[in-house]
């Protein structure tokens, strides 16, 4: 089997060699080589231990070294070329295992490249391509796995799955990324065991949601977790969107409507020049998200229908909570929940068109959020009354072209006051306190209302507020 390896990883491997050290190119780079996809991350594997083979890696990038992985076993190294730069990553042959009560793994160091690969998550991992000689092992047939499109443990799974818990989250995950399927002694394996994912951090958890929430096809990764049972542990609010339909009352299956909304936004997302670039994980959380607060708020009203009044402020809660216990950082739990809060502000326009005014306060309460705002709006028309969806995309159409208008006329991304704090304590003769931040926000709703009025103007209404005060 021949293989397009880059030479600065031969090169690598002719100096690890020369040491009397072995060297192999392990994980995805092998996998994607093999399935003709650009390779991204440069992982190897070694005999010798990080304070051996330090030196040599060194000496090959003399553009950038860390070695923020040492403690398991990982140094890294940069190399700019030509065209493009490389990034190379080794680590000592080894096993990583988890004892019942840690939510750390324990390292180990192997001593051999199959007793390495055997401790790797799924076989289509397992390979590798020794170097410099570039010859390929696959001691638990992973290529054939490739072929089938099926994810396999190189051991048995539950003993995999014991090992690392986390190897749970990577298999849904690469359902996402490759759309593969999981084999079903190893899906069997993860539904019986999903309660061991409990022992792994919350951060590494969350990095494989997020990797899975990124990939190519997301919908795919999230009903594999609900399917197995993993996202009871992890997403709880996604698998309970899954709610009992009553046979006198209908409404839209919430579960499957939140996947269309989650494929709608992605459709949405634009290239690196745009406003929302793909793949932006708050536009695909918050699509994720935003019909969480349903079932805690659905009410079988007596015509029949059922309503869900405030799950948008009732979701907007239940995401912050999520994201906090996931360690997410408190940016993106701040702009998630805030979308999930806002997403059913624009259906009130469709209704009666806003004043210039309401306009107004849509873009300044969404703030940079204004272009992931919309996009979810959007996204979240999934009516199959082809009329409806078009009056509601005119709509939307409409609105955002007024605030266009309205952009060339005053910069809506700054509206403060046409008169700030001090000028209001100078002009009403006051110190600072409650009387001030009064002042403040009636100056901005009045600034809001009528756009910008001139500073006379502004400062008349500031002392006609004040006289009726």
């Amino acid at each position: 089997m021949w293989f397009q390896v880059r030479p600065e990883a031969i090169e690598l491997g002719k100096m690890f060699e020369e040491q009397g050290y072995e060297l192999a190119l392990v994980g995805g780079a092998v996998r994607d080589l093999l399935l003709g996809r650009p390779v991204h991350d440069y992982d190897f594997t070694t005999n010798a231990r990080p304070e051996q083979f330090e030196p040599i890696l060194r000496q090959w990038g003399r553009d950038g070294f860390w070695d923020m992985g040492r403690k398991f076993g990982t140094l890294g190294a940069c190399r700019r070329t030509g065209r493009s730069d490389m990034a190379a990553e080794v680590t000592t042959y080894r096993s990583d295992k988890y004892q019942p009560d840690s939510r750390k793994p324990e390292v180990r160091y192997g001593t051999s490249l199959e007793g390495d690969l055997s401790r790797r998550d799924f076989t289509v991992n397992c390979m590798a391509i020794r170097l410099p000689r570039v010859s390929f092992a696959d001691p638990f047939h992973g290529a054939n796995d490739l072929n089938k499109k099926l994810l396999r443990t190189p051991v048995d799974p539950r003993q995999s799955f014991d090992d690392d818990p986390l190897r749970m989250m990577r298999a849904v995950r690469f359902v996402a990324q490759l759309g593969f399927g999981i084999e079903a002694g190893t899906a069997e394996a993860l539904m019986d065991m999903v309660d061991r994912i409990d022992i792994v951090s919350a951060e590494r958890v969350r990095d494989e949601l997020v990797k899975l929430l990124l990939a190519r096809n997301p919908h795919l990764g999230v009903d594999e977790m609900v399917d197995s049972g993993l996202a009871d542990h992890v997403i709880p609010e996604i698998p309970a969107l899954k709610m009992a339909m009553d046979p006198n009352h209908h409404h839209k299956d919430v579960y499957e409507h939140t996947l269309t909304v989650l494929d709608n936004a992605i459709a949405l997302e634009t290239g690196a020049d745009g406003p929302v670039p793909g793949p932006d994980l708050e536009l695909r959380l918050a699509a994720l998200y935003h019909d969480v607060g349903k079932p805690r708020t659905r009410r079988f009203e007596p015509n029949g229908k059922v309503s869900f009044h405030h799950h948008d402020a009732v979701g907007a809660k239940m995401t912050r909570k999520r994201l906090k216990a996931l360690r997410f950082d408190k940016r993106i739990v701040d702009d998630v929940s805030d979308l999930v809060n806002m997403h059913l502000r624009f259906h009130g326009y469709v209704d009666e068109p806003w004043t210039d005014s309401a306009v107004r306060r849509y873009v300044v309460d969404a703030g940079g959020l204004y272009p992931r705002l919309n996009r979810l709006t959007r996204a979240d028309v999934t009516t199959r009354n082809r009329r409806r969806a078009l009056t509601f995309e005119h709509a939307m159409d409409e609105m955002e072209a007024r605030v266009e208008e309205l952009k060339k006329k005053e910069n809506l991304s700054r509206v403060r006051p046409e008169i700030n704090g001090q000028e209001i304590m100078d002009l009403l003769g006051i110190t600072p306190g409650a009387e001030v931040g009064a002042a403040y926000r009636h100056m901005l709703d009045f600034r809001l209302e009528n756009g910008e009025v001139g500073h006379d103007a502004a400062v008349a209404e500031l002392r006609r507020w004040a006289a009726e005060r």
